[in-house]
């Protein structure tokens, strides 16, 4: 479900649940940085997200791949929240967010119509 713009995507994933959902459906997710501390189930982990440098661990190169490969799969998807974003019509919604969910996904649709087109 849509959620206030001030909604950090950790607090809207974990107040929705999303980790049991897929975990129930036998999914999982490609994730960017921000999501680090999400899935904490080492065993069995959901959500798959990148490796971090700090100032003093810098990347090895198995890991600059792992993100690079991580990247790649994920690129497809940013590029269609690219491409919602030039129906601008979200930047003006002010309704309720149950509301903004159903507009939402009228627009992946015709997104999805336009850009296979």
């Amino acid at each position: 479900m849509a959620r206030p713009g001030r909604a950090h995507d950790n607090t809207a994933a974990r107040h929705d649940h999303i980790l049991a959902h897929l975990r129930a459906a036998g999914l999982g997710a490609l994730a960017a940085l921000g999501f680090r501390g999400l899935d904490n189930d080492v065993f069995d982990p959901v959500i798959v997200t990148g490796f971090h440098a700090s100032r003093t661990d810098k990347l090895t190169p198995g890991q600059k791949t792992a993100n690079r490969v991580l990247a790649a799969g994920r690129a497809p998807v940013e590029h269609g929240f690219a491409h919602m974003k030039n129906w601008r019509i979200l930047t003006k919604l002010r309704t309720d967010p149950a509301r903004a969910t159903q507009l939402l996904r009228v627009l992946i649709v015709l997104t999805n119509l336009e850009v296979n087109r």
